[in-house]
């Protein structure tokens, strides 16, 4: 199905809003927009909406699959704009958002559905889902100068840190935590310190008054926290090419890195297995 404009789409598609799990990808380029397409096709979403420009293009089985309305994603702030409008205008349903050239993984994944895992979190009476976004980036730059390939993709395996998350007087915020580590850590110079956080709330529910701010977190604070107060909760990962693009794309930057790798580099397995065991994932309870 495809849009004419996003007010055509909240206006007329509210049948791919009309249950959840959906997924709203967001297409920054256009690199890598079908893998990614297909990837959270598998995992099972009820929905997946794709906002690109009209000009990129895509298989017809695909386009004939999923819901299709035309944005240009830049400045950022028209991500976040775009999805608390959603989030006005749809009932109370899990949804998850993420860009091009990233990959949901949550543990089990390759044997159960997205929302086999939400349907679990729900019962444990959570709202929202912490995610980790894994750098990945290609080994060889010359080979790829984008920094991106599927076919030969790395992560670091070690490397990842959580510092307490405070408010503006400085307290600390209960379950909550920043996040950094991967390309953005060790590359920290060339990023924005607003920036180098890799947590990110992608999986939550909708409700009334609900809005999605400009660093990922949401006007709700129980929605930014990692667990409940009684035990550890799920939490997955987006494995994501992001930032290696952006780093290679900006002349502050490209010429400076030679290449991604280090000590701690590993190849991607694509596999939840592989998360679980660096500690990238967290299977709480679920069986």
């Amino acid at each position: 199905m495809q849009y004419e404009s996003l007010p055509h789409f909240l206006k007329t598609g509210q049948a791919a809003l009309a249950k959840g799990p959906v997924a709203l990808i967001f297409a920054e380029d256009d690199v890598e927009i079908e893998s990614t397409l297909r990837h959270h096709l598998t995992l099972g979403f009820k929905s997946v909406i794709a906002f690109m420009p009209p000009d990129f293009q895509i298989d017809t089985d695909l386009a004939e699959t999923i819901h299709r309305v035309p944005l240009t994603c830049a400045p950022r702030a028209v991500v976040f704009d775009t999805i608390n409008r959603i989030i006005e205008a749809a009932p109370p349903l899990w949804m998850y958002y993420c860009y091009n050239a990233e990959y949901l993984f949550f543990p089990f994944c390759e044997t159960r559905t997205v929302g086999e895992l939400l349907a679990f979190h729900t019962e444990e009476r959570r709202s929202a889902m912490l995610t980790h976004v894994i750098d990945l980036y290609a080994g060889d730059l010359s080979a790829h100068p984008d920094g991106v390939s599927v076919e030969h993709a790395l992560l670091d395996r070690t490397g990842y840190y959580a510092h307490a998350r405070h408010d503006t007087a400085g307290h600390a915020q209960d379950r909550q935590l920043d996040m950094s580590g991967g390309l953005r850590w060790r590359f920290e110079d060339h990023i924005p310190y607003a920036r180098r956080r890799i947590d990110r709330i992608a999986l939550f529910k909708s409700k009334k008054g609900l809005t999605l701010q400009p660093d990922h977190t949401f006007s709700d604070l129980e929605y930014n926290t990692y667990s409940c107060p009684w035990h550890h909760n799920l939490t997955a990962a987006i494995c994501s090419f992001r930032a290696a693009k952006a780093l290679k794309r900006n002349a502050g930057s490209t010429f400076d890195i030679p290449s991604f790798r280090w000590r701690n580099s590993t190849e991607f397995q694509w596999t939840s297995r592989q998360l679980l065991d660096l500690g990238l994932i967290e299977p709480g309870q679920w069986f």
